[in-house]
């Protein structure tokens, strides 16, 4: 069986370093690894739209960010399919067929659909495409026979339900569609990045992001503020390291490196944390190296990304042609899935003398 990624964006404005660590690094990492046969990355408009309808300016304009974004890190549109999700209208019919496989009650029950509709206010009034998207994420990933998909914790429940309906539909119509595997960060760091202020989640809407395509001074102001421990008032007092959002990107980032190069009188971040626990460590100290780390890793991209801003016709370019060879894909696999649930019609050469036969 080929081995194949499906994962992606929703185009709802430019792509921060909690995107970066909990998914694009390491996109770009098994993009380099040849262990796949194939890798498709996906701007998702049409789940952009679910909750953002009244807005498609903002999902129109945010389509070429992301992939700005995704270019600024990496992404090889020659090893990799980037494509837009509109633009392969399969993916609509694949998910109006796997609703039948679905429950209302089990959507109600998916933690990651809970939590964001309680985030964006919909309890009282839930947009039905919204409310579905699940089945929509289900269909983005088998159209393309997904091996693999790599996604941050908070999607392993997205996952298990493309999982269920994979199996519901290979159990009612035959083996015809590949239950996908999820792959989660290899960092534990990077499996849930805080927002600058100590929110729980970095977050576009609640304003507390570093995003990929910030200056050297914003992403400096933005660190050099950041939320500490609010009880490390002067530099003796011991401080807490433990849910401290300045340790916590230390280690989704600092590499033993970056210790001999910015901050050569420690060993280590252990040894970091440690003289923090104990007090004597100020937090300003600590937020400047956290920058030097941060903008050793943001140059390369904010330098690729600015090259392709020159060039804005070769993006679209770029994207028109993935999705073109990704609606290619995707239509093979919903003739596959057609047929298995037997409403291909007139592809169905013995249903046609069946019924010749019937009627002599």
């Amino acid at each position: 069986m080929s081995k194949i990624i499906l994962t992606g964006d929703r185009p709802t404005g430019r792509l921060h370093v909690g995107h970066y660590v909990g998914s694009l690094k390491r996109r770009v990492k098994l993009q380099n690894s040849g262990e796949f046969d194939s890798i498709y990355i996906m701007i998702a408009d049409a789940q952009a739209l679910t909750d953002n309808a009244d807005n498609p300016e903002k999902v129109r304009q945010n389509i070429v960010e992301v992939a700005l974004d995704y270019l600024g890190c990496g992404l090889d549109p020659a090893k990799s399919t980037l494509f837009i999700q509109s633009m392969v209208p399969q993916l609509t019919e694949l998910s109006f067929y796997y609703m039948n496989l679905v429950t209302v009650s089990r959507l109600q029950r998916n933690p990651t659909v809970k939590a964001e509709i309680q985030m964006r206010n919909f309890e009282a009034s839930i947009p039905v495409g919204f409310f579905t998207y699940p089945i929509s994420q289900a269909a983005d990933i088998t159209a393309f026979k997904a091996t693999t998909v790599p996604v941050g914790e908070d999607q392993m429940p997205m996952l298990e339900q493309t999982r269920e309906i994979v199996h519901k539909f290979n159990s009612v119509y035959g083996e015809t569609l590949v239950e996908p595997q999820i792959l989660l960060p290899d960092n534990k760091a990077c499996l849930r990045l805080p927002g600058t202020d100590g929110k729980a989640k970095m977050s576009k809407s609640l304003g507390n992001c570093i995003y990929l395509a910030d200056t050297e001074e914003e992403v400096r102001k933005k660190i050099m503020s950041m939320f500490t421990d609010p009880n490390h008032i002067r530099v003796e007092d011991p401080g807490c390291v433990e849910g401290n959002p300045v340790f916590i990107y230390l280690d989704a980032f600092s590499r033993p490196e970056h210790f001999a190069e910015f901050l050569p009188e420690y060993a280590g971040l252990d040894e970091l944390k440690e003289h923090y626990r104990r007090g004597g460590l100020g937090d300003v100290k600590v937020k400047k190296f956290l920058n030097n780390v941060m903008q050793s890793e943001l140059a390369p991209i904010r330098e690729r990304r600015k090259k392709w801003e020159k060039d804005i016709p070769a993006v679209y370019e770029i994207l028109r042609e993935g999705s073109q060879k990704a609606e290619a894909v995707a239509a093979q696999t919903l003739a596959d899935v057609r047929s298995a649930m037997k409403i291909n019609y007139f592809d169905d050469g013995a249903l046609i003398k069946e019924q010749i036969e019937k009627y002599k």
